[in-house]
């Protein structure tokens, strides 16, 4: 793991767990305060050079941190959490490190930080895909389908309304249901989702766009799809709410007669 947050969302998740922190020797005041963290939390700290942080990270954007974090878990789909908050997200075909990190990303803020994805045409599981996701992978449960179609017709019979985004589709995602469990299945922005998998799919749906843009990058299609289920979770809670206060209102008065 290289980068100041994904370094910092490693300490969290795993603390003494981590074998190694690797620090640049003259970095600044973020450094430092990185440093505490990982000595608080009971790590190795080591202060390396920026060369020697160059050659660990193969050239890519480490922001004077690295850490040698403990062996990512790959679960099965039989190992999700599927029960009625589920808000589980699958990716078909998304192959670039930036997407999927971004994606991750957004599971673990706005979903239930569960991502499946097929064993075939996905982005490679890299620091780089690590790092878009800003730390949030070290939060996620992802799982490495090897047929992402089985996959879906496997939470489809747990009871998971599984709708694919497809700007052909002749309804909204908002006309669906989606304040039970759900999965939203998002494709490459080039091809969009196959046909094997939307056809494992509850049902399938477009976004709310204007006709001056086809499409959407694939991580920020994921982000709003999520944003809905939570949107619709939110306004059930918020009606649940509301009637339990009218009806400790109503109990309340009928109390002082």
């Amino acid at each position: 793991m290289f980068g100041l947050q994904p370094v910092r969302e490693t300490l969290r998740a795993h603390g003494a767990r981590v074998a190694k922190i690797y620090l640049q020797a003259d970095g600044g005041p973020a450094l430092e305060a990185l440093g505490r963290f990982a000595v608080s939390s009971g790590a190795v700290l080591e202060r390396v050079s920026r060369a020697a942080l160059d050659r660990l990270s193969e050239g890519g954007r480490h922001q004077g941190a690295a850490a040698e974090a403990p062996e990512l878990r790959l679960w099965d789909v039989e190992d999700l959490a599927l029960g009625p908050d589920a808000a589980v997200t699958l990716l078909d075909g998304v192959t670039d490190p930036q997407n999927f990190g971004a994606t991750i990303r957004s599971a673990v803020a706005l979903g239930t930080g569960e991502v499946v994805f097929g064993e075939h045409g996905a982005a490679p599981l890299t620091p780089a895909t690590f790092r878009a996701s800003a730390g949030a992978v070290e939060h996620a449960r992802l799982v490495r389908a090897r047929s992402l179609h089985g996959a879906v017709a496997t939470l489809v019979e747990c009871g998971l309304t599984v709708v694919a985004l497809d700007p052909a589709a002749s309804a909204l995602l908002g006309d669906h249901d989606l304040s039970g469990p759900a999965a939203v299945v998002v494709g490459a922005e080039d091809r969009g989702v196959s046909r094997a998998v939307k056809r494992a799919c509850s049902a399938l749906a477009r976004l709310p766009m204007s006709d001056r843009v086809g499409s959407l990058n694939a991580s920020v299609a994921a982000a709003i799809a999520l944003y809905e289920v939570r949107r619709q979770r939110g306004r059930d809670e918020a009606q649940a709410g509301a009637a339990e206060r009218a009806a400790s209102a109503v109990d309340g008065d009928e109390s002082t007669e």
